[in-house]
């Protein structure tokens, strides 16, 4: 009896430790981290590059691009992102100067703000993205405004005279900058007048007649000027825009509106409502997926269809804009979105902006790809590296990447993580990307490259994540001061400044398949640059 109790549990440890071993096998592997291979063939071409995603970036107001911090960054971003278009709100508020009546009430136009403005703009190669909006006081119909800043956002007091004031100014753009610059601008009317209270106080219909006068003053001037809207924020009225305008015969270039990765909400220029990243893995994308959908199935199925404003959140008080996060997500969105969009206006290149007012610390959530300071944010490396890809995109299967060459044989392989860390609704953004946020290992990204002509390349492997080009984290090591010396601004950048993490001098044979292998954490962002020498 006392052998066989023995005999029994010998086996039931036997078994117990089968399975405890199988267990411990199980977890093993699900604890692994996981392979992932991009497999490129230069002789494999899916075509030119759309590069929709630096055709325009957004900028505050036009008054701040008179200041001379303001004008020295968008030099900077032209240079690293080269943007082709800048959109800004106030082009006609009161502190440019452009409207007021005499004693009669005569119109009386002044334009020498913004023809510094746009002066400044076009010598630097970036052409303006006109958004006609707000309304000069001595023009309105009433006294609401918005912002520190308090663009009026009432109709005009005089239709008549409004159609008059943009007639005026496209024909001096004609005058000064000529017939076929201007034929390659866009003109937009108004910024989400579906935000009312907000940015417009009229209604649908008013905002409909606004749009009739105005697209008939710009095609008073020359028919082929490009107008378009409704600039609207989330995605709305783009069938009921275009329905409008093809039932009453009116001009319609192009549709803009806008969208942004919160789940709630659309204006919160102080932060104070608490925005949350959305989960939808199709946030904001889904929107121009469905825009481009309804363009489709409309009465006009070939217009253009721009985003003039996008980001992961529609609030300039939001720390998400200034982490690591940020520069993943701006590459997750632009990959989903692919062709269906022609221009996709991230919101926007500089935290000089004052929606708010004067912003008190260096780093506040502001939209900017750039601090008030001149430090890069992840953000801003994000577009710097798409603007180092080749003209001629290569076949890829992976969806987290863009890989692309040039015609000397150099070859550019752009690739990231994207993992939404956002614990959900317990949380909101302002107490969560405030945070020291450590990334976690995600998996190994292994690159293959075949058919690469043969000779000498040189290498070089640029990164952006967790303390890599992260300047928010450098300000939090710092103790977050309120206000930064100059040595501390130079520190940080310093630390932040995009220069390649590795770099050598590699002989490639046209036989030989190149192959390396990366360590990727949650929101890395990796550039491989091979260039031909």
């Amino acid at each position: 009896m006392g052998i066989n109790r023995l005999i029994a549990s010998v086996l039931a440890l036997f078994v117990l430790t089968v399975i405890s071993a199988k267990e411990i096998n199980k977890n093993s592997k699900s604890s692994e981290i996981a392979q992932r291979t991009i497999r490129l063939d230069c002789a494999s071409e899916k075509g030119l590059l759309n590069t929709m995603f630096n055709e325009c970036v957004g900028a505050g107001r036009a008054n701040e691009g008179l200041r001379a911090d303001w004008q020295q960054q968008l030099m900077l971003v032209k240079k690293k992102c080269d943007f082709k278009y800048i959109r800004m709100h106030g082009l006609l508020c009161d502190d440019m100067g452009v409207y007021r009546e005499d004693n009669k009430g005569n119109a009386e136009y002044n334009f020498q703000y913004i023809d510094a403005l746009y002066d400044f703009l076009l010598s630097i190669g970036i052409r303006p993205f006109v958004e006609l909006s707000f309304m000069p006081s001595a023009l309105a119909s009433g006294n609401e405004t918005i912002f520190w800043w308090k663009g009026n956002v009432t109709p005009p007091k005089d239709y008549k005279k409004w159609e008059d004031l943009i007639r005026n100014l496209v024909q001096h753009f004609t005058e000064r900058y000529g017939t076929e610059e201007v034929k390659n601008w866009y003109f937009e009317v108004w910024n989400e007048p579906n935000l009312s209270p907000g940015f417009w106080s009229g209604t649908q219909q008013d905002y409909f007649k606004l749009y009739e006068y105005t697209s008939r003053a710009v095609k008073s001037v020359n028919a082929d000027y490009k107008v378009g809207g409704p600039a609207t924020a989330g995605a709305a009225w783009v069938p009921d825009m275009i329905s409008y305008c093809s039932k009453n015969n009116l001009p319609l270039d192009f549709i803009s509106t806008h969208s942004y990765g919160v789940k709630q909400g659309y204006l919160d220029e102080y932060g104070n409502s608490g925005t949350i990243l959305s989960k939808d893995p199709m946030s904001v994308s889904g929107d121009v997926l469905n825009s481009r959908k309804q363009i489709a199935e409309s009465a006009m199925p070939n217009l253009e269809l721009h985003y003039t404003e996008w980001s992961a959140s529609y609030t300039p008080a939001d720390p998400i804009h200034d982490s690591y996060h940020e520069a993943a997500y701006i590459l997750e969105k632009l990959k989903q979105v692919g062709d269906a969009v022609n221009s996709m206006s991230y919101w926007v290149f500089t935290d000089i902006f004052e929606e708010a007012g004067p912003r008190f610390t260096p780093f506040h959530g502001g939209f900017g790809l750039i601090t008030i300071q001149g430090i890069n944010k992840p953000a801003f490396y994000a577009y710097e590296y798409l603007n180092k890809l080749g003209k001629m995109e290569l076949t890829n299967t992976d969806n987290r990447s863009w890989a692309c060459k040039n015609d000397d044989g150099s070859v550019q392989l752009l690739f990231w993580d994207f993992t939404n860390t956002h614990p959900g609704d317990s949380i909101n953004n302002q107490e969560y990307y405030i945070r020291d946020l450590p990334s976690k290992s995600k998996e190994k990204v292994k690159v293959e490259i075949s058919n690469m002509p043969t000779g000498q390349y040189r290498l070089e492997i640029y990164k952006v994540g967790y303390r890599v080009n992260d300047a928010y984290t450098t300000y939090l090591d710092m103790g977050k001061p309120h206000q930064l010396s100059q040595e501390q601004v130079n520190e940080i950048k310093k630390l932040n400044d995009g220069a390649p993490i590795s770099t050598e001098i590699i002989n490639i044979d046209s036989n030989i398949t190149f192959s390396r292998e990366f360590e990727m954490r949650e929101n890395d962002v990796f550039l491989l640059r091979l260039d031909k020498r």
